[in-house]
């Protein structure tokens, strides 16, 4: 019987928190038990900018998700985005040690160690080191060289910082909430979200996952199985609610009701004949407009976005290198239109990304999330493609490093008894 972890992913966005709690078993599926969301106060752009509201909006979210699920969040994998997140590609070389010239654990750990090497101002932190590749005595594309034969073992790795006080400030938040996280806990969300909508053929072939959240979009591509470029751009969802809410001069809870039931990101794709009913900013007068109006203000920020991630695309150096095309994720990349916009602008094929092989409670009901969402009814939703993801990289950490641990025994018990037998006969 596979054995079962409880693991939680808490996706503190800019514009909700979300909490879900999971049974997760060593063959990879996973069974939600519990969710809690709630609005999110404390941050700005996806950094927080007020703690105690942070720390508020995380008890809420995460009460919800522990009366769900019957059980108490003891620790958590938590998601971190903001224009304070840089990436750079670094490389590491070691030389092979031991007799026979076999590569083991220990070297591909200096290795990589290595290639953390470079010159960071004391300002940045390192969130994650990701192997790109191994070589071996310049043999390349090596997925996992432990056991190979070499003299020179080197890696080519994808390195994100984050600004320290942005970091230790998430940290500083969940743990106040009572979670007990460490910095290791902290989950690039465009890497956690990749766990969740992307499959191995478009990793391998090259692809473009773009997260559209409320006050970031985050962008990462993977090549040849592995990632190779990230970036967090500092626009997002809430930009095109504050443009129409600017447009119609209506509030923003209203503009953004407007959006998510009305919106779209091409104007050309709704009649004429279409109308929207806006409540102006007072509350005491309504009024109708035509509904292409409206999105013909949504249109120019989202084409700024798209075409923003285009830049970064030419930037990274992978334009024409993304035959597996764009994957759109996030709450607004709900949006109607945004998937003809983005293959328009970006010039590639383009696909909503949903996370899926999750099961669980389906027919929840949680108000804030269904506030002008009630269509909502499970979580093979791009809502929750960053929560999800969470919950699958923590629990590729957890049986790792459990599956290590075990080795680690077995191996310590080996040269215990072996020691015993020396001891013994001689």
């Amino acid at each position: 019987m596979a054995q079962k972890r409880i693991i939680t992913g808490l996706d503190i966005g800019t514009t909700k928190i979300c909490v879900i709690i999971a049974e997760s078993s060593e063959d990879g599926l996973l069974e939600v038990i519990g969710i809690g969301t709630s609005p999110s106060l404390g941050l700005r752009k996806g950094v927080v900018v007020d703690i105690d509201q942070t720390v508020r909006s995380i008890l809420d979210a995460a009460g919800k998700a522990e009366r769900m699920a019957g059980v108490q969040i003891d620790t958590a994998f938590v998601g971190i985005a903001g224009a304070h997140i840089n990436s750079i590609n670094s490389h590491g070389v070691v030389a092979v040690t031991g007799p026979e010239k076999e590569i083991k654990e220990s070297d591909i750990i200096r290795v990589v160690e290595a290639a953390q090497f470079i010159n960071l101002p004391p300002d940045r932190h390192i969130i994650h080191v990701l192997p790109r590749e191994f070589i071996v005595d310049g043999c390349r594309g090596i997925k996992d060289p432990l056991g190979m034969s070499g003299t020179r073992l080197e890696v080519e790795t994808h390195i994100v910082t984050g600004l320290v006080t942005s970091v230790q400030n998430l940290v500083k938040s969940v743990q106040k909430a009572g979670i007990n996280i460490t910095e290791d806990h902290v989950v690039l969300e465009p890497l956690a979200a990749s766990e969740a909508v992307l499959n191995d053929d478009e990793r391998e072939l090259g692809v473009v996952l773009i997260d559209i959240g409320g006050g970031t979009t985050d962008i990462a591509i993977f090549q040849e199985g592995n990632i190779a470029y990230t970036s967090v751009l500092p626009v997002g969802g809430d930009h095109v609610t504050y443009d129409i809410a600017y447009g119609l001069k209506c509030s923003h809870i209203k503009a953004e009701e407007i959006k998510i039931k009305k919106g779209c990101a091409i104007a050309d794709m709704i009649p004429e004949d279409e109308s929207v009913e806006v409540m102006a900013a007072s509350g005491k007068k309504k009024y109708e407009i035509p509904r292409r109006y409206l999105c013909e203000i949504i249109e120019p920020r989202m084409h700024e976005i798209f075409s923003l991630v285009q830049k970064e695309i030419v930037k990274a150096g992978y334009e024409g290198l993304l035959p597996a095309g764009a994957v759109l994720t996030g709450g607004a990349s709900l949006m109607e239109g945004n998937l003809e916009l983005a293959s328009e602008v970006l010039g590639l094929p383009t696909r909503l990304g949903t996370p899926e092989n999750i099961h669980g409670l389906v027919d929840f009901l949680d108000e804030d999330l269904y506030r002008f969402q009630p269509d909502i009814n499970n979580f093979n939703t791009a809502v929750f493609a960053t929560a999800v993801g969470l919950l699958r990289y923590g629990a590729n950490q957890i049986f790792y490093g459990e599956n290590m641990e075990k080795e680690n025994n077995l191996m310590e018990n080996l040269f215990g008894r072996i020691r015993g037998w020396i001891k013994e006969f001689f």
